[in-house]
């Protein structure tokens, strides 16, 4: 492959085994352009990978109690942020021991906020009233949420202090994580 620009006429030629491209150059610099607002768009798009320690990303989904919900309307509580899909196992087997946390420590300052990431209300009102759980149940219509806290197993819990900040981060369910939730809430509900 061999290529020259002719000055003259403002025309780029490669020359290929095959054959010559002839390209002008108001194309190339078409294509220039594109690449660089590629690059300064890339560059400027947030990417989270929650960690612990991090500040919580904030968001703002529907309830099905009516109304939309902030996240950041909790700043001030302890809050554990629980992504669930009523399709999985442990994640209706840890709704209710949720519940009781939430019932047992909300005057203290502490809140559960579930997530569920079908982004289908149904299933999620199905469960949410079969479970009985009375804390709020947000639906993540087009899992942006989801995408922005990089959830990687179902149901995954984050626990937020009351400056907003992810202070533990659980994937999974098994009987018996409750006493870790339990003893993270307690920790940041005497901080």
């Amino acid at each position: 492959m061999t290529g020259f620009i002719d000055g003259d006429i403002g025309v780029l030629h490669i020359h290929l085994s095959c054959g010559v491209i002839v390209v002008n150059e108001k194309f190339l610099t078409q294509v220039r352009n594109a690449l660089i607002l590629s690059f300064f768009a890339l560059s400027s798009v947030q990417i989270y990978a929650v960690a612990v320690q991090d500040d919580a990303p904030d968001f703002t989904l529907k309830s099905l109690q009516g109304g939309n919900l902030r996240l950041n309307e909790y700043r001030g509580q302890v809050v554990l942020l629980n992504f669930w899909a009523s399709w999985c196992g442990p994640c209706r087997q840890e709704m209710p021991l949720l519940d009781r946390i939430h019932q047992r420590y909300q005057d203290a300052g502490f809140a559960v906020v579930s997530v569920n990431v079908e982004g289908d209300e149904l299933p999620a009102r199905a469960l949410a009233e079969e479970t009985g759980v009375t804390f709020p149940v947000l639906i993540d219509t087009n899992q942006k949420v989801s995408e922005l806290y990089d959830l990687e197993a179902m149901p995954s819990s984050v626990l937020i202090d009351r400056d907003g900040v992810v202070r533990y981060i659980h994937r999974g369910y098994q009987p018996g994580d409750e006493a870790l939730y339990l003893k993270v809430v307690k920790q940041l509900i005497k901080e």
